[in-house]
Order: structure tokens, then C-alpha cells, then sequence
């Protein structure tokens, strides 16, 4: 009996009635020889009153000096002050008593105070006492005593001096109460037995046998019980004083259900003899009988209503109890079958047996309850499966941590639920109490629990096959809910999963590294590539694994953080420390640090996401520029490729002429090399860095059969390093292309330019030459129209296609926040000029038919020179034949022989007659010519690129094609919107 039974310290009810003893064999039935069943009749032996009075005095009186030295639990005696009070309706245990059934009552008494157990409500758990303490000297406005209490708490607890520190600081707790201060009604058992002493101090065992010496009349309990309690008997501690030796006594009128309490009785003595909350216990029946229940019945009446016992013994015949059902539901809650209310398989639900005897009510509330066993074995079930999964990752496990933590505050309350049981067990406590567990009040008491399950289960079910940051997406859709108590339990468990998809994520923004073991993160590494293919290929978005409280935006620019980072390490050969880059801050490095942050991700998580993009961005195009030189290398590649430097790309045709005009096959490189190199010694090129020249170079194409040098050559500029990233081999190839497309136009404008200039050294030759005349002037026509056409195009591809998407790449380069935005305008740049220079795959046939132009220009140059040189050829002869004819008149013989003059009539008849197959040859020429040209116009005004369709007007700008193909005769707003139709 550990501490006694004073005042603080409330035994539980004695022995239960006659339906609720619990375990254990009944005892009694059987009466001592010394004693009779009947008041006033003598027993075997012929003993006298007084000697059967005297026996009992003695008997009382022991039982009642035992409080003074009662052994408590191993051998330790009870204090003085532990004196057991006196029984009911007896001022004193020293007393004279008045008859046997007197001292047969309080020996009954007696006997169930000792054997009481002492078991207490609340767990052991020192950190609970401490707080309450803690909670008392704040309540009391003793702030700084509270604060003092707490560090002298947490000092004791690191020392580990004393080990039973929860009994110290419940006995100060204990103390710390004003035993003059009256107490409240209670509202729940729990609270009503809160002081009650460590279940195993007590001095007798809780399931004693009676003493067999003691009389009872057992057969008159039912009488009693349908007289006071109807058919249930009450608690072992409200039923003292009601069974006397000889029978039953009339009980105090305090103790009678219904009948109002004037004088002082029992209850007031006992109120300062054992404690207030004994003995409130004691005067728990005294509310008048117009006090209902919560279910609208009279107290009495519910009172009145016999608890069975909790395993399931029913009073009446296959009838199943609703104490049953309760114990039943909360091994349910724990997922174990319970003896009526089974898991079916089949149907996948908990249902209560069929062949069970119970009402509508109590069915579909059973029902009811059950369903937060059937969540919990779905939450189980998922935690059980994946938590051995490390497959799973480390997301995973933390939404299976935070899934188990969620599952351990259930088990706490189903641990209060069943100690409440086996304490109302252990007490006998009626149905009829406030705090007794009944089905009415699981349902109210497990509705808060029952909405976590609920929305544990539907995060399970909306969550499998998941992994990684699509599990963390799943779990965040979940918190765009107006109820606030589901989004706080969601964001808690928001917190818990994020945690290491943010830990992935700081790591690779601060120090490029990536530890994605079970690919969770939404950031991909393959370690096949190559370094040369790092910002390219090497790092990847996962867009499946990327979180939904992540933008598209923001993990982009994660991904640019890490790979700069990256970048710099293993390519740019730069070792600076990250956080020289970057102003480091504090990462989630809880889950606690995890929760802050989503409180605030539009402005703290955004903000350190945009510091860190921003600093590294900045940091590596600064490294490419000054020390790599990058923009240096865009305008050098402009220059030359792109035929930008135009004194040195005219000196090098001038150069390379006398040898691209032979066969390819007849071409070396070194040659071609040096060539190259003298151009550059005698323009403004000589300028130029020598990193870029040395880059400068000649290719050559593959040769097919009859190419010459001109179809065949190429410039070329090697890159290597970081710069290789924005030109890439695909990028270069492009760039290649568009070389030679520029380098024959511009060898069209060479060849057109041979031929003015033919033009105007010729003219004055063959000015003696009237018969010449013709042709002369055919190809002078020829040639200005061509003239035209190649004008009008180097126009377009110079300034509307080179220049404005030059000047639009360099602003967009001087802009850039990140090498990403480099290397996208780069490849708009390139894209825009293939597809303007009619290289794409949609402007082939424009293509072809420009290629045929530029034929028909060398054509044009062939048979201007075949003409030249016979006309030169024919004028020469002629000059020769004036040049002897005046030497023989200067020698005094005639000029010419008449042999001589006809042989030279014959020979310039013969010239004249040629000159109408050379005009024929520049007539077919032309039309050939006119015919692609209007074809490649009729191309032009059906193309989708507003450019284009501008530069078939500019080439047609007198309508002169326009009179000879029909389907040019429409106005251009006409070209436009069939253009656009098409």
C-alpha cells in the first residue's frame, strides 16, 4: 500500500460485486463455523452473544490499529499517518460495538480497503510531471521559478544520479497541492484516479481470497441488488456498509440514489478522512433523481444498469454487450480481430458477426469504428512493404518515417483507450460514469483520428508507385485543401518528405555535387558523356521527378546552378571555392529548416534559388569572356566564315583564283594555307589577335568527279575548350554551309564583275568591228540583267539576313544572364540565317533554282569568253593584215596580192558568219536564263517568309518577267496573301 491511504493517496474499488468480479474464483458460500447465517441465532457450539461480540471487537480492533505498522510492498512499513479511517457510519474504529453485524461491517471494509489496488491512470513519463509542474508555477505567475525548475530539471536529467526521477517529481507535484483547496466534480475517470499510487504498491494481492471466517450472506445479494441497483451491482467502494452480518442493513440515507443529503453523513466523513476524491466516489449517487444523463435518462436509472464483465460474458442469453463491443473495437483499432468484430477478406471491411444478438444501432456504430482499424491497416500495410524497400529511396522513407510517426501518436491513444479499459476492469467502474468507455463516446473521441487516417490512407493510395520528387509532388497536392486541420497534418508531412529532395537540391546549387544513389532527384547525371558534351548532354531535368511546389522556371535554373558549377570545375579548369561564388546561406538542414522554408516559398526559397542562379551565371560568363575570350571568337567567326571582312575575303579571291580554277583533285592544302596567310599579312585582318588567327584555316570538301577548286574550298575555324560548348560540331557544320552558300555567291558577284569589266576593255577593241556590234550589245543586256539579280540578292543575304540577325545575336548575347541564353541565341542566330539563305529542307526547290542562276552566270562567263576570243582573235588577223599591207606599200610593192585579199574576204566572211551562232548562243542563253529566274520568282511569291516574297518584287521591280509569266501577274498584296493561304 505504498504511501498509505491518507489523504491524496485514493485506493480503487475493493472487491467488485457479485456480476463483476473480473478473474478469479469466487469466494465465500461457505460460512465459519463460529458464525451463522441468520442474525440472532446462535451457531454450532452454543456460543453466547457477548462471546460472539467479543470475538468480533477483537477482530475489528486488529483490523483497525493494522494502518498504524502495515507492511508495504518489500517489507516496508506504512506511516503513522497512514491509519486506515473509519468505516462508514462510525464516528471511531475504537468504538464500543453494538452488535456483531456492526463489526462483521467494518471488518468487510477493512478487508477491501487493504486488498484495493493502487494502480495509477497516468504514465510514467517524467518529461509529462515536469511540464505540469512547469504549467502550475506559470499558472501561479512564477515565471522565474518555472524557468529555474527547468534547467535544475535538465541538469538532474544529464547527471543520471537518480533513477526513479518520474517518483521524485510526481511526489513534489503531489505535494505542491493545497489539501485544504475543495475539489471540483471530476470529469473523467482518468482525472479521477490521477493521484493514485504505482500499480504494484500494494501490500496484498488485488484478486484476494475472503477470509474464510468471515459469514456473508450471499444468498440475500440479489435481493439487495434488485432492491438498490436493479440487476448491476455497483463499484467495490460504493457498496461498503450495505451487507451486515445477518443480512442486509439498511444503507445510509446519503448513500441512497435519489434521496437529497441534509444532515452530515458518511459522505462528509469520510471527505475528511480519506481524501476528496474518495469520497467523492462514495457520494457519486447522491444527485437527485431529476439528473439526466447525456442520453436523456435519469442517472438513477443509468446507474441502475449492470456493467458486465469486459471479456464479453453477457447477463442475458446470447446477448452481446456493449462493454464487449468496446473491447472488441479497440483491439479493432489496432488491426487484431476482435471476438465479434472480424476482418472479412472477401468484402475487405471489419463486420460484426452475423449470428451475433445486438440492435441496429449498436451494429452500425461498431460498424463505424471499425473502419479507423481498416485505415490503419492500410497505412500499415504500405509502411510494412516499402520501408524494407531501399529501392524505395530516401523520399520514401522519410513519407514511411513520417507515415510511422503519425501511426505512434494513434498508438498513443489507443494506450490511453486501454489503460481507461483495464482500469475501469480493475475498478468495476458502472457504465453510467461520465468517463466510461462506451461506443457513444469512441465515436466522438476518435473522430479527430479518424480524419488523419482518412487522409493518411488517401496519401498512401494517391501515392503508390511513386518515388522520389513525384512522391513529394503527390504529397503537396494534398495541401490545396480549405480544411486547416488537414493542410497542417499534410504540410507536416510535406516537411518530413521534402526534407531530402531540399537537401539534394542545396548540395548541388552550393557544391555541384550530385548523390541521387536511387534516382530521386529531378536533376540526371550520365557519367557516359564526355567532358567536350557536358553542358549539353551530360545533366538533365527529370521532369517527372520534379517537385510541383518547384516551377519549370526554377528547376531550370537549379539545373544551370549545379551544371556552371560543374562547368567551371571540370572544364574551364576553374578551382575557385563555391562560395566565393556565392553568398552561401543557411540550408534546410531539418525538417523543421523544411517547413520554415514552404511558409514562405514564393519569397525565402525563390529568393535563395535566384541568389545562387544569378552569382554563378554571372561568375561563368565573366570567366568565358575575359578569360576565354568568347565574344572575340563570335565576331571572328563572323567576320570570316560569314564573309564579314570584305578587304580580305576580295584579296583572297584574287589569290586563290589561278588555283581554284583548276580541277579540286589537283589542290594541296599547304599551298591553299599559305595563300591564306598572305591574305591576312596584306589586310586589315593582320589586326587581329593572334589567338584568332591561328584558329583561321583552310578545309577542303569532298571532291566529286569534274569539281573544280572553286567547289571544293572552304575556310575553316578550329575551336576547342569552353569556347567549344557554344560551337558546337553541329553548330560549326551550320556554319559551314552557309560559308560555301556565301563564298559561290560572292564568287557570282567575282565572275559578273570579270565580265563589266570585259565589257569596258573590250568595247573600245572591237569599236572597228561594226559587225560585232550585235553581239556586243546582247551580252551587255545578258549581263546587267544578271548584274541585277545578283545585286539584289547580296542585298538580302548581306543586310537582311546576315546583319539583322547578327545585330539581334549580339544584343541578346550582351544580355544574357546565363551561358543557356548564349548558346539558345547562337542557335536562333544560325537557324535564322540557314533558313533565309534557303539552305533548310522547306527552301530546297528555291535552292535549286538559285543554284541554276549562278550556273547560267558561269555559262554566261564561258561563252562571253569563247566570243571575246574569237573576236579578239579575228581582230588580231586583221590588224595583221593592215600591219603587212602598209609595210609592202612602205617597201614600195603592192599592199596585197589578189590571192592575199581574197584569202582574207573569205576569212572575215567567215567571222561574219559566226556572229549570227554567237547571238543565237546568248539568245538561248538568255531565255534558259529568264525561264529559271521566273521560276525562282514564282517560288518567291508563294514562300511563307515575308523577306522573301519583298525580294521577288525588288528582283521584278519593272514587271519586265512579270509581262512574260502569267502567273506573275498579280498584284503583291496578292503575292502576300497567297503567300499566307499557303
Amino acid at each position: 500500500m505504498g504511501g498509505g491511504v491518507g489523504e491524496g493517496r485514493v485506493p480503487g474499488a475493493g472487491r467488485p460485486a457479485e456480476g463483476l468480479q473480473p478473474r478469479g474464483r469466487r469466494q465465500g458460500g461457505r460460512t465459519p463455523a463460529g458464525l451463522s447465517h441468520r442474525s440472532g441465532r446462535s451457531g454450532p457450539g452454543g456460543r453466547s452473544r457477548a462471546r460472539r461480540l467479543a470475538g468480533a471487537s477483537t477482530l475489528f480492533k486488529v483490523t483497525g490499529e493494522a494502518g498504524q505498522r502495515w507492511p508495504g510492498p518489500g517489507g516496508r512499513e506504512l506511516a503513522s499517518s497512514s491509519v486506515l479511517p473509519a468505516p462508514p457510519g462510525r464516528s471511531s474504529g475504537r468504538s464500543v460495538l453494538r452488535s456483531g453485524a456492526d463489526v462483521a461491517q467494518q471488518f468487510q471494509y477493512a478487508v477491501r480497503v487493504i486488498g484495493s489496488n493502487f494502480a495509477p491512470t497516468v504514465e510514467r513519463d517524467e518529461f509529462l510531471v515536469a511540464e505540469k509542474i512547469k504549467k502550475e508555477l506559470i499558472r501561479q505567475r512564477r515565471e522565474a521559478d518555472a524557468a529555474l525548475f527547468s534547467e535544475l530539471h535538465r541538469k538532474l536529467h544529464s547527471q543520471g544520479v537518480l533513477k526513479n526521477k518520474w517518483s521524485i517529481l510526481y511526489l513534489l507535484l503531489s505535494l505542491s497541492e493545497d489539501p485544504r483547496k475543495q475539489p471540483n466534480k471530476v470529469s473523467s475517470y482518468a482525472a479521477l484516479f490521477a493521484q493514485a499510487l504505482p500499480r504494484d504498491a500494494h501490500s496484498t494481492p488485488y484478486y484476494y481470497a475472503r477470509p474464510q471466517t468471515l459469514p456473508l450472506n450471499y444468498q440475500d445479494r440479489g435481493t439487495q441488488s434488485a432492491q438498490s441497483s436493479g440487476s448491476v451491482g455497483s463499484s467495490g467502494i460504493s457498496s461498503i456498509g450495505v451487507y451486515a452480518l445477518n443480512g442486509p442493513t439498511p444503507p445510509p440515507q446519503s448513500l441512497l440514489p435519489g434521496q437529497p443529503h441534509h444532515t452530515p453523513g458518511v459522505g462528509d466523513c469520510l471527505r475528511q478522512q480519506l481524501g476528496s476524491r474518495l469520497a467523492w466516489t462514495l457520494t457519486a449517487n447522491q444527485p437527485s433523481s431529476q439528473t439526466t444523463t447525456s442520453k436523456g435518462l435519469p442517472n438513477t436509472v443509468s446507474r441502475n444498469v449492470t456493467r458486465p464483465r469486459r471479456e464479453g460474458d453477457a447477463s442475458g442469453a446470447g446477448e452481446v454487450t456493449e462493454a464487449a463491443l468496446v473491447r472488441d473495437i479497440v483491439y479493432v483499432f489496432q488491426g487484431i480481430d476482435g471476438k465479434h468484430v472480424k476482418m472479412d477478406s472477401v468484402e475487405n471491411r471489419y463486420k460484426v458477426e452475423a449470428k451475433a444478438n445486438l440492435s441496429k444501432s449498436l451494429r452500425d456504430t461498431t460498424v463505424r469504428l471499425a473502419e479507423l482499424g481498416w485505415l490503419h491497416n492500410k497505412i500499415r500495410k504500405y509502411t510494412d512493404q516499402r520501408s524494407l524497400d531501399r529501392s524505395f529511396g530516401l523520399v520514401g522513407q522519410s513519407f514511411c518515417a513520417a507515415l510511422h510517426q503519425e501511426l505512434k501518436e494513434y498508438y498513443r491513444l489507443l494506450s490511453v483507450l486501454h489503460s481507461q479499459l483495464q482500469l475501469e476492469d480493475d475498478q468495476g467502474v458502472n457504465l453510467g460514469l461520465e468517463s466510461s468507455l462506451t461506443l457513444r463516446r469512441l465515436l466522438v473521441w476518435t473522430y479527430d483520428p479518424k480524419i488523419r487516417l482518412k487522409t493518411l490512407a488517401a496519401l498512401v493510395d494517391h501515392c503508390q508507385g511513386r518515388k522520389g520528387g513525384e512522391l513529394a509532388s503527390a504529397v503537396h497536392a494534398y495541401t490545396k485543401t480549405g480544411d486547416p486541420y488537414v493542410r497542417s497534418l499534410v504540410q507536416h508531412i510535406l516537411s518530413l518528405v521534402s526534407h531530402p529532395v531540399l537537401s539534394f537540391l542545396y548540395r548541388w546549387i552550393y557544391d555541384g555535387e550530385l548523390e541521387d544513389t536511387y534516382h530521386e532527384f529531378f536533376v540526371a547525371s550520365d557519367p557516359a558523356v564526355k567532358t567536350d558534351r557536358l553542358w549539353q548532354d551530360k545533366y538533365t531535368l527529370r521532369r517527372s521527378m520534379i517537385p510541383s511546389f518547384i516551377t519549370m522556371d526554377q528547376s531550370r535554373k537549379v539545373l544551370l546552378i549545379g551544371k556552371s558549377i560543374n562547368f567551371l570545375h571540370q572544364v574551364c579548369h576553374d578551382q575557385t571555392p563555391t562560395t566565393k561564388m556565392i553568398a552561401v546561406t543557411k540550408s534546410a538542414d531539418s525538417p523543421q529548416d523544411a517547413a520554415d522554408l514552404f511558409t514562405d516559398l514564393e519569397n525565402a526559397f525563390r529568393g535563395k534559388i535566384d541568389a545562387a542562379y544569378f552569382e554563378t551565371s554571372k561568375y561563368l560568363l565573366d570567366v568565358l569572356n575575359k578569360k576565354y575570350s568568347l565574344l572575340d571568337h563570335m565576331q571572328a567567326v563572323r567576320r570570316y566564315l560569314l564573309l564579314g571582312q570584305g578587304d580580305f575575303i576580295r584579296h583572297l579571291m584574287d589569290l586563290l583564283k589561278p588555283e581554284l580554277v583548276r580541277p579540286a583533285t589537283t589542290l594541296y592544302q599547304h599551298n591553299l594555307t599559305g595563300i591564306l596567310e598572305t591574305a591576312v599579312r596584306a589586310t586589315n585582318a593582320q589586326f587581329d589577335s593572334p589567338e584568332i588567327l591561328k584558329r583561321l584555316d583552310v578545309r577542303l570538301l569532298e571532291v566529286s568527279p569534274g569539281d573544280t577548286g572553286w567547289d571544293v574550298f572552304s575556310l575553316d575555324y578550329h575551336v576547342d575548350g569552353p569556347i567549344a560548348t557554344v560551337f558546337t560540331r553541329e553548330c560549326m557544320s551550320h556554319y559551314l554551309r552557309v560559308f560555301n552558300f556565301l563564298w559561290r555567291a560572292k564568287r557570282m558577284e567575282y565572275i559578273l564583275t570579270d565580265i563589266r569589266k570585259g565589257h569596258m576593255c573590250n568595247a573600245k577593241l572591237l569599236r572597228n568591228m561594226p559587225e560585232f556590234s550585235g553581239v556586243l550589245h546582247h551580252c551587255h543586256i545578258l549581263a546587267s540583267e544578271m548584274v541585277h539579280f545578283i545585286h539584289q540578292m547580296q542585298y538580302y543575304i548581306t543586310f537582311e539576313v546576315l546583319e539583322c540577325s547578327w545585330d539581334e545575336l549580339w544584343n541578346k548575347v550582351q544580355q544574357a544572364q546565363d551561358l543557356d541564353h548564349i548558346i539558345a541565341a547562337h542557335e536562333v542566330f544560325l537557324d535564322t540565317i540557314i533558313s533565309r539563305c534557303l539552305l533548310d529542307a522547306d527552301s530546297r526547290a528555291l535552292l535549286n533554282q538559285l543554284r541554276a542562276v549562278f550556273d547560267q552566270i558561269i555559262e554566261l562567263q564561258n561563252t562571253q569568253d569563247a566570243i571575246y576570243r574569237a573576236a579578239l582573235e579575228e581582230l588580231q588577223r586583221r590588224l595583221q593584215f593592215e600591219e603587212k599591207k602598209k609595210q609592202n606599200e612602205v617597201e614600195g610593192r603592192w599592199g596585197v596580192t589578189a590571192a592575199e585579199e581574197e584569202e582574207e574576204n573569205r576569212r572575215i566572211q567567215e567571222f561574219r558568219e559566226s556572229i549570227p551562232k554567237m547571238c543565237s548562243q546568248l539568245r538561248i542563253l538568255a531565255h534558259f536564263y529568264q525561264g529559271v529566274v521566273q521560276q525562282f520568282l514564282v517560288l518567291l511569291t508563294t514562300s511563307s517568309d515575308e523577306s522573301l516574297r519583298f525580294l521577288s518584287f525588288r528582283l521584278d521591280f519593272n514587271e519586265h518577267y512579270e509581262a512574260r509569266e502569267p502567273r506573275l501577274r498579280v498584284s503583291l498584296g496578292s503575292r502576300g496573301r497567297r503567300g499566307s493561304h499557303a
